[in-house]
């Protein structure tokens, strides 16, 4: 037989085809259809009837949930490695409890990805009033990593069943008129660039945006699932995501970064983790160095400190996709314990070694404020030991001429141990990151 003949083509109806997936897994497992005799695609024509078979089917409860997370992935190989999985646990093997297994450590990575870029857009995504088509509506944009839209879209509705919306994204648009939710087309980022033209480009288009949306499908949103993806102990998946709006010389950096030997500190990490946000940011903000998501993802400020910061910049009136983020060391310093991994300070001589990284965003960034977020980027960025309470909530000069701001790191208020006290600190934060605000405005 051939190569042809034998191949099953497989295509599903969108990016997030969960429960085409899910019937399409199902019966080629059990018509002994082997992984490598599969080809998955989304849209289009050209795909295989599904095979008939017999048997037992059966994976556990924690893979369909890991599954459900990573199918959203923006990443093409995904629904074959998914099905690797199913195969092998529907053959016996406990593919959950390998915990050093390349397959089961990519779809975490994946997973958690997800999860993250999940609360990201629920974080970031901003609704404006808009007088059509029904009163009230409300119209929002986002640009997301992954291909959360749908799931998110669901969550919304129901917390929010009264509030009529529509999302939309590049990839696609979610409405949502108080009875029904659908789907429709993305929108070109290039045709919304500011607010004033995404409201123009609704109004000329929402009309037949509307009237070829379709019902869309049921993702299980990453909060609601029992059976958390757990962050791999130690693996290197590469880069699942790139940085959001690069520099083009940046993004030229990227693959030497990713290579970066000038410490010790790449040898137990996942990977680099460099610095994301746009071209013609105004303020860079510095911390320490990734966290343990961080490492595992790719991105920066993506874990619990990062999610803080989200709900601060809010709060402080500062869109998070305006900023350009990164940290002063690019790699993971940590220390073993059991599955965990705690988290260590990088010393003086391995923040001077990624000083050289520092410097490349820096240099081609020029950024009219440098915010220093806890000691260790304020070292890297001053050259000297920093007391924070000295030094903070101020303008400063850096030895290179830039103007730079230092606050603390949003992982301080999570070791807050009283209430009172966190509120505070918290408050206070919020407070720095408006005065950030004032200094970078145009006024």
């Amino acid at each position: 037989m051939g190569f042809a003949e034998a191949m099953r083509r497989i295509v599903l109806d969108s990016q997030t085809d969960w429960e085409g997936w899910r019937t399409a897994a199902r019966a080629l497992v059990l018509a002994g259809v082997a992984p490598d005799d599969v080809r998955w695609s989304v849209g289009g024509r050209g795909g295989d009837a599904l095979p008939e078979g017999s048997g037992s089917f059966g994976v556990s409860r924690a893979l369909v949930s890991l599954a459900s997370l990573a199918i959203q992935a923006r990443d093409p190989e995904r629904f074959d490695l998914l099905y690797r999985l199913v195969w092998r646990a529907n053959a016996g093997e406990h593919v959950m409890q390998k915990t050093t297994d390349p397959e089961l450590r990519r779809a975490q990575g994946l997973a958690l990805a997800v999860r993250a870029e999940a609360h990201r857009m629920r974080t970031l995504v901003r609704f404006m009033p808009v007088s059509e088509p029904t009163e009230p509506y409300y119209l929002g944009w986002y640009e997301p990593a992954h291909h959360v839209l749908e799931a998110d879209a669901q969550l919304i509705v129901r917390r929010f069943p009264d509030l009529a919306f529509s999302i939309l994204t590049p990839d696609a648009a979610a409405h949502w008129d108080g009875a029904e939710l659908r789907f429709s087309a993305g929108v070109d980022r290039d045709a919304v660039p500011d607010d004033a033209r995404l409201l123009r480009w609704w109004h000329a288009h929402h009309a037949g945006l509307l009237r070829d949306a379709r019902v869309g499908t049921a993702i299980p949103e990453a909060e609601e699932l029992d059976e958390a993806p757990r962050p791999p102990d130690r693996a290197p998946l590469g880069p699942v995501v790139l940085p959001l709006y690069p520099d083009p010389a940046l993004q030229e950096a990227l693959p030497e970064a990713a290579e970066c030997r000038r410490c010790h500190l790449h040898e137990a990490a996942t990977q680099t983790v460099f610095g994301e946000g746009p071209a013609r940011a105004r303020v860079l903000f510095v911390g320490e160095q990734p966290g343990d998501q961080e490492d595992v993802i790719g991105r920066p400020f993506v874990g619990p400190a990062g999610q803080i910061m989200d709900r601060a910049m809010e709060e402080a009136g500062i869109d998070r996709r305006t900023i350009y983020i990164t940290n002063a060391v690019k790699h993971f310093k940590f220390t073993p314990r059991g599955k965990r991994r705690i988290h260590q300070t990088p010393e003086a001589p391995e923040i001077q070694a990624c000083r050289f990284w520092l410097d490349v965003e820096l240099v081609r960034l020029r950024p009219k404020l440098v915010v220093a977020m806890g000691g260790t980027a304020a070292r890297a960025l001053l050259g000297r030991a920093v007391t924070i309470t000295r030094e903070r909530g101020r303008p400063v000069e850096l030895p290179d001429g830039q103007t730079g701001f230092v606050t603390v790191h949003p992982s301080f208020l999570l070791r807050v141990p009283d209430e009172d006290a966190k509120a505070r600190e918290y408050r206070a934060f919020v407070a720095d990151l408006r005065k950030i605000a004032e200094l970078v405005s145009d006024g």
